[in-house]
């Protein structure tokens, strides 16, 4: 990302100097053309930017999706988990839910 900027950055640069130099050496043809390479650069310097804004955003969103699913990975663990160790109580025959009864002597 950071080689993305520094040549867009480069690109800005040269797309000056260009302009610059064309407008000091006042050559006609030669003026224009350099003036048209110069809006070319500034033209790519803009859109190499603003490929790299979306696909910062598009990373950000992919972090944040990967994270989403990572905690309900979690999730599914631990409920298999406990499904596995209710399964286990239950075949083992120590089973299932245990029903006491309290009786109360009425006088």
């Amino acid at each position: 990302m950071e080689g993305l900027l520094g040549t867009t950055s480069r690109l800005f640069g040269l797309a000056g100097v260009v302009l610059a130099l064309a407008l000091m050496g006042g050559c006609g043809d030669a003026s224009q053309r350099a003036e048209n390479a110069a809006s070319t650069a500034a033209n790519a310097a803009t859109s190499a930017q603003a490929a790299a804004n979306s696909a910062q955003q598009s990373a950000a969103a992919a972090q944040a999706a990967a994270a989403k699913t990572d905690a309900a990975a979690e999730d599914a663990k631990t409920a298999a988990e406990r499904a596995e160790a209710i399964a286990t109580r239950v075949s083992s025959g120590g089973g299932g839910i245990a029903v006491h009864h309290h009786f109360h002597e009425h006088r």
